[in-house]
């Protein structure tokens, strides 16, 4: 059973669903199927590994442009969402049930980052994200808010799900690169808004090849903004475009 707070799923809303699939195949080596769900076209991502990641859907109509969004498990989604309203969030997708999966709402936080709220119906631990140090190829290992006030948001975060703010690294005149852990394991990190950044929610991946996925992003018509760059650990990270014009991250080694 996953706790409060822990990322258990991720979600790309795009305007192709067909064209993503593609691109996310060969870029990162997902596999991509049928959710079987009645009704809708959801579709899945599939690790190397077998273990099933993200999901894929068209986004609505009316919204902007397509998105990378994360769960977050919580126990009572209803109390949660409340809690999100009367501190200064909205709400945009009230709470609901999907049968098989579990309870969810979709919100944003005072600062405008969106992200889902989840209780599963599953007692079993979502292994969608890993971290960085035991992460195999196709999971997700980072999660990075940036956001005008970083502080606020991460104050924000820690009260609604616990979460806990420890250790930073300097960015010069951008401010601190502030981590982030839920319970012992660090989940991703804050930061202020940085010259061509985009406010919210940011997701990585891990791949076993940064350069070889440089070079699939380039060839399927994405667009790399940053990066390979070294990060501490050793691997690399990438910040990038995929073709409709979602934003995300991978993570991963020079080999």
């Amino acid at each position: 059973m996953n706790r409060q707070g822990d990322f258990i799923w991720y979600e790309l809303l795009t305007s192709d669903i067909d064209a993503a699939a593609a691109f996310y195949s060969d870029v990162i080596g997902w596999r991509v199927q049928d959710s079987g769900m009645p009704g809708m076209d959801y579709r899945l991502f599939v690790a190397p590994d077998g273990a099933m990641i993200g999901g894929l859907m068209a986004m609505p109509p009316g919204m902007p442009a397509p998105v990378w969004l994360g769960y977050v498990a919580v126990d009572d989604v209803d109390a949660a969402a409340a809690d999100f309203v009367a501190n200064g969030g909205a709400q945009h997708m009230a709470p609901t049930d999907i049968p098989g999966v579990g309870r969810i709402a979709m919100l944003t936080d005072p600062q405008g980052a969106a992200l889902y709220l989840m209780r599963s119906e599953s007692d079993e631990t979502s292994t969608v994200f890993q971290p960085a140090d035991q992460a195999t190829p196709g999971h997700f290992v980072w999660n990075q808010l940036m956001a005008p006030d970083p502080d606020g948001a991460i104050a924000f975060y820690v009260d609604r799900f616990g979460w806990r703010q420890e250790g930073s690294m300097p960015m010069g005149s951008f401010g601190d690169y502030k981590f982030l852990l839920n319970g012992d394991v660090a989940i991703g990190a804050a930061m202020g808004m940085v010259p061509g950044g985009q406010p919210g929610w940011q997701y990585s991946t891990h791949v076993a090849d940064i350069d070889h996925a440089a070079d699939r992003i380039r060839g399927g018509g994405g667009t790399i903004l940053q990066g390979p760059d070294q990060i501490p650990g050793g691997s690399y990270s990438i910040v990038a475009i995929d073709p409709q014009g979602a934003r995300f991250g991978l993570v991963g080694p020079r080999t």
